[in-house]
């Protein structure tokens, strides 16, 4: 079991950086797969990216490829999401969750979530 909870969301205007924490009070990230996600008012939560214990990672969707990278701090027991040029578009609230199948595409595979944080981006 691991609990998360995310931090360093926030209102940022156009083209401005934020960088979301995921911290684990309970559990060792280590032994999971870790996941950024995000949703939108009215939308389906949505894969941003993968990070398997080993070290790579995959990220999805075209708008976000190229502007958010995730990073994994093991000694702290934190994954971290830089996320750059935000547009008005990334407005939503970002989540990460473990899972024991690392890179897996169905959400039902995430087991343990955080309670999200919200990033609003003004244009």
């Amino acid at each position: 079991q691991v609990h998360l909870v995310e931090s360093g969301g926030g209102l940022v205007q156009a083209g401005g950086s934020l960088r979301l924490s995921c911290a684990a009070s309970r559990g060792a990230i280590s032994s999971y797969g870790m996941g950024w996600f995000r949703q939108a008012p009215g939308k389906e939560r949505e894969f941003i990216v993968t990070h398997r214990p080993s070290g790579g990672s995959t990220y999805y969707g075209d708008s976000m490829k190229g502007r958010f990278t995730i990073f994994r701090d093991n000694a702290k027991n934190t994954v971290y999401l830089q996320m750059n040029s935000l547009k008005p578009e990334d407005t939503a609230v970002y989540y990460c969750a473990a899972s024991a199948r690392p890179d897996s595409t169905s959400l039902s595979d995430y087991y343990y979530w955080g309670q999200g944080t919200q990033v609003t981006v003004s244009s």
